[in-house]
């Protein structure tokens, strides 16, 4: 059984294109963690000061890509029910690392600051 995605012409509905959104952007917000975490080594570097924060965005980006993958799959997908089910299961991966990486930003932004203030008192 071949399983068509509804065309814009019929009963477009946004759900239909979700799987199609959360891969291209799940799958730049790797490139972002990346970065991210490369720019937090290089200030770890020149302050001699260990941070959670890398180690969070270094699960974040599996998480991103875990959930690129999946919608990947969704989209491949022939089956209108794993369709749904893959895409289901990458919309909630793909909010949790939204969430993971807010939690990230959150420890990022104290550790610097405690890291700041702490340098200015010695």
């Amino acid at each position: 059984m071949k399983f068509d995605l509804p065309s814009r012409n019929a009963d477009h509905n946004l759900h239909d294109h979700a799987p199609v959104h959360i891969f291209t952007t799940a799958s730049s917000m790797v490139g972002v963690c990346l970065t991210a975490i490369g720019l937090i080594q290089v200030l770890i570097s020149t302050r001699t000061m260990n941070m959670i924060a890398d180690d969070l965005l270094a699960l974040d980006s599996i998480l991103f890509l875990t959930s690129a993958l999946l919608s990947y799959m969704s989209i491949r997908s022939q089956n209108r029910k794993r369709y749904q089910s893959l895409e289901l299961i990458a919309d909630r991966v793909f909010i949790a690392a939204m969430l993971l990486m807010v939690l990230a930003c959150i420890t990022l932004a104290y550790q610097i600051e405690f890291s700041f203030f702490a340098h200015l008192h010695r």
